[in-house]
């Protein structure tokens, strides 16, 4: 068991104030019972670009500005911003507000978490067109970008002001802030956040303990949560189960075959939203010369039933996708859809040179996604029908993210939701040429390279013109359609179960970050 934030004895007695403070404001807290698919890989909120690691970043940090439910944005740490001219962007800061530490944020502290951003291999990515933050006053940023750049308050929605002081120093011979992948390290293990709650207990896997912040800076929150037991349930029935039994309180995520039986049980309410998430196969070309013959890749896409897959394996809760941007992004080309058809497949095949068939491994994560295994499965089967014969393996997430990075099969799954709402994120992560350099690429196991496709994302990172920036990101989804540069599932559909009285309506969201700091247990 391991206890965050400073030594033991310290971290007990901020629970102690949390727990009197918090009941003074809010009469007795409640204490919240949850269970996700799976737990945090890591307390670094810089460690892994993951929805995992956002979804913790809500709780134990804050961000400079957030997302609402209506795709808005809403202050945080920052009170409220102004464009200075086109490449310069200022944020008026909170004052007042309190590290778990006790320490006061400021600029400094802002500034700080900048820079440290900018070197994390998973998020330097999203912030090339960034030049520089510079402090103005204790309570005041700037941040300056490469010429004119759209997406700067989306972008900001990822700055999770972090504890400079805090993560400042050595232990062990190692520097506190810094970012190991998968490892070890101080930020890996601790956290000095803002936010509404406190770690004070985390077993990788088992079990994480959460406390209200007693100095928590937003006390117009009408959150009433003291406490939050999180408990990892892998297996999507037990999940369920444990909360039709009142097990627990909230559950994530519901699957498509349990999701009449939570809306339809009289001690639960169920949630759903269409989802902008979209699961896909990479395909990598580094590994496997044949995946460098765009017939071949062609041919993959084409014997895959991703309709299919939607129906029978995700019973309708999805949308079968041609293309990396849902309907509503500025990238979504409508003129791209699916393309089953095992007869062409094939005949691409032939006409490559393979019509005698491949062997090839694949792996996958049977905790990640809505029934990410059972996608893998399906695709393994339908691909044998054209002579590519796949070695599956899968495994939870915790063990699959390592082997992502590793490219440590010829065929990988990744799903990516875009956190900026916009489709360039997708490109950036997922289609650029990896650059070690830059972060871009940083999430393409296939190693695709397209000059065209790197210079359209490039250009449309510097287009204010929303009619000019569609036109581009359409043309770059047609490039990745033509060329079939990775293998396209489905958008994957949104849903939460809770008991009745726990109000996770007002708090979940398109983003799948749940607010839990502003959730009401009745």
């Amino acid at each position: 068991m391991m206890k965050s934030l400073l030594a033991a004895a310290t971290a007990l007695a901020l629970i102690a104030g949390s727990t009197g403070a918090f009941a003074a404001a809010h009469g007795e807290g409640k204490t919240l019972k949850m269970a996700y698919d799976a737990d945090p890989v890591s307390m670094d909120p810089h460690e892994q670009l993951s929805g995992g690691t956002l979804q913790l970043s809500h709780m134990v940090f804050d961000p400079l500005l957030r997302w609402t439910q209506e795709l808005g944005f809403e202050p945080r740490l920052a009170t409220g911003w102004e464009r200075v001219d086109d490449t310069t962007m200022r944020f008026m800061l909170r004052e007042g507000v309190k590290f778990h530490s006790g320490n006061e944020m400021t600029s400094k502290d802002v500034v700080w978490t900048f820079n440290r951003i900018k070197s994390s291999p998973d998020f330097k990515g999203v912030f090339v067109p960034f030049l520089s933050m510079e402090a103005i006053d204790d309570y005041t940023v700037e941040i300056k970008t490469d010429g004119p750049f759209p997406l700067v308050l989306h972008n900001a929605t990822y700055i999770f002001p972090m504890d400079s002081a805090f993560y400042t120093g050595e232990v062990d011979g190692k520097a506190k802030d810094e970012i190991t992948k998968h490892g070890d390290s101080f930020a890996s293990q601790n956290a000095s956040g803002t936010g509404p709650f406190t770690i004070t207990e985390r077993e990788q896997g088992i079990k994480i303990v959460f406390e209200r912040f007693a100095d928590y800076w937003d006390t117009d929150s009408p959150g009433n949560v003291s406490t939050i037991e999180f408990t990892p349930i892998k297996e999507a029935p037990t999940r369920v189960a444990a909360l039709l039994a009142g097990d627990v309180d909230f559950i994530a995520p519901v699957p498509p075959t349990d999701l009449d039986r939570v809306d339809s049980d009289d001690g639960t309410t169920l949630v759903t939203m269409p989802g902008t998430r979209i699961i896909t196969l990479q395909l990598n070309q580094d590994r496997v010369e044949a995946f460098k013959d765009v017939r071949v890749r062609q041919a993959i896409v084409h014997a895959i039933n991703n309709e299919g897959i939607v129906q029978k394996i995700m019973r309708g809760f999805g949308t079968a996708a041609a293309q990396k941007s849902p309907a509503g992004y500025l990238g979504h080309n409508p003129a791209l859809t699916p393309r089953y058809d095992v007869e062409a497949a094939q005949k691409l095949m032939d006409e490559a040179g393979f019509g005698d068939g491949l062997e090839v491994t694949m792996m996958c994560p049977n905790n990640r996604y809505v029934n990410d295994f059972k996608i893998c499965e399906a695709s393994a089967s339908m691909l044998a029908k054209i002579g590519i014969k796949v070695d599956l393996t899968t495994m939870p997430k915790a063990q699959y993210w390592p082997k992502f990075d590793e490219r440590a099969a010829d065929i990988m799954m990744i799903g990516w939701h875009s956190d900026t709402e916009d489709s360039a994120n997708f490109y950036e992560f997922l289609a650029m040429t990896p650059n070690s350099d830059t972060g871009r690429g940083q999430y393409n196991s296939g190693a695709y390279s397209n000059g065209a496709v790197d210079a359209l994302t490039e250009a449309s990172l510097k287009e204010t013109d929303d009619a000019k920036r569609a036109e581009m990101l359409q043309d770059i989804e047609q490039i990745l359609y033509d060329d079939a540069a990775f293998v396209p599932f489905h958008w994957q559909n949104l849903a939460w179960g809770a008991r009745k009285g726990v109000g996770i309506e007002a708090v979940v969201n398109a983003m799948n970050f749940p607010y839990l700091g502003d959730l009401v247990i009745e």
